[in-house]
């Protein structure tokens, strides 16, 4: 298990999601000549035709510093995992960190481990305050939709994600009890240099993939704090679907009511990077002070981070100061699958 030797936990906490919204009734009608078939989400959201990995992640790092109330430049470090970085070479979190007014004082990294890289951010962002090197430090994870038109990611790939600010425990609103990681080189998805949407090979997918590292990152970490499921309010896992993270938890021995406290993957759909810290933020909006929340991550390559949380006090003063993961959910505009496609430049004129 991993724990800081300073204790640590979030300050303060902020999601966004675009406002965009498209069926999958729609993209099976494109895709399937009409036959909805047995679909994986309702709808996912999409980013706007402005919007991208950074500009999505200042809206919910503003957020995030709205509810600690901190200067963001006491902020010393930004990290920001996504699957989407809008530049190949040219980092997403310099451009976040100046337009938050954090400013040039600080460390800036990127993280790219698929689907975990906003916990993988977390992770970092609690190391570096919990070594004592910083008294603040902001981790995001945050993706736009990606899938190969046709595919079955066009079901699945939606936008969105959240940002944690991390600072002393004694500030916190949710305290860092523990986590821990487990890793192996298993090739269930993958995206090569220059190729634009991303691959992946079914039958890994579920296992040895998915369900794999979830249980074993969780399992481990829950008998290292010596927590059994009945101890937290709520468990927050991956959602690539509605499907997996509802089975990778009743097999850990949590109930639908603690699982359903952070699955929005039938809402919007998987956000990658964004998909756990995103649940992760709608369990905070409602949770009470003293209640635990075990969130565990899940990236294709593969791995999984499995984090602690109980909540403080402070909970209860600091959720209103910015906006709630529910009203990013509910002002959904839904376009068609052409627009969509426009937007998303998957189509083009000859």
């Amino acid at each position: 298990m991993m724990k800081p030797t300073r204790p640590v936990g979030i300050v303060g906490y902020g999601a966004y999601v675009p406002r965009y919204r498209v069926r999958a009734s729609e993209i099976a009608s494109v895709w399937r000549g009409g036959d909805p078939g047995a679909l994986p989400v309702k709808t996912k959201s999409v980013p706007g035709p402005d919007e991208d990995v950074v500009t999505m992640s200042i809206e919910a790092g503003r957020n995030a510093l709205d509810r600690a109330d901190i200067s963001p430049a006491r902020v010393r470090a930004v990290y920001v995992g996504s699957e989407s970085h809008p530049y190949a070479v040219k980092p997403t979190g310099t451009i976040v960190a100046e337009a938050l007014g954090i400013g040039e004082n600080t460390l800036a990294a990127d993280f790219e481990f698929a689907c975990k890289a906003g916990t993988e951010a977390m992770q970092a962002a609690s190391a570096i305050v919990g070594s004592g090197m910083a008294d603040y430090a902001l981790a995001i994870g945050m993706d736009t939709a990606q899938g190969r038109p046709g595919d079955v990611l066009e079901y699945t790939a939606g936008a969105g994600g959240a940002a944690f600010l991390m600072g002393p425990a004694t500030e916190s609103l949710a305290t860092l009890e523990g986590s821990y990681s487990v890793v192996s080189d298993t090739p269930d998805f993958f995206r090569r240099a220059y190729a634009k949407y991303p691959e992946h090979a079914g039958r890994f997918t579920g296992e040895p993939a998915y369900f794999r590292h979830v249980e074993l990152a969780a399992t481990t970490l829950m008998d290292a704090l010596g927590l059994r499921p009945d101890d937290f309010a709520a468990i927050v896992c991956h959602q690539p679907n509605a499907k997996f993270p509802r089975r990778a938890a009743r097999g850990l021995g949590f109930t639908d009511a603690q699982i359903d406290r952070g699955l929005l993957a039938a809402v919007i759909g998987n956000t990658y990077a964004g998909a756990s810290p995103l649940g992760l933020t709608r369990v905070l909006d409602h949770a009470r002070p003293g209640e635990r929340v075990l969130i565990v991550s899940f990236g294709s390559g593969a791995g999984s981070d499995a984090m602690s949380f109980q909540l403080s006090e402070e909970i209860e003063e600091r959720r209103d100061r910015a906006p709630r993961t529910d009203a990013y959910l509910e002002r959904s505009q839904v376009v068609n699958y052409a627009t969509y496609a426009r937007w998303r430049k998957k189509v083009g004129l000859a």
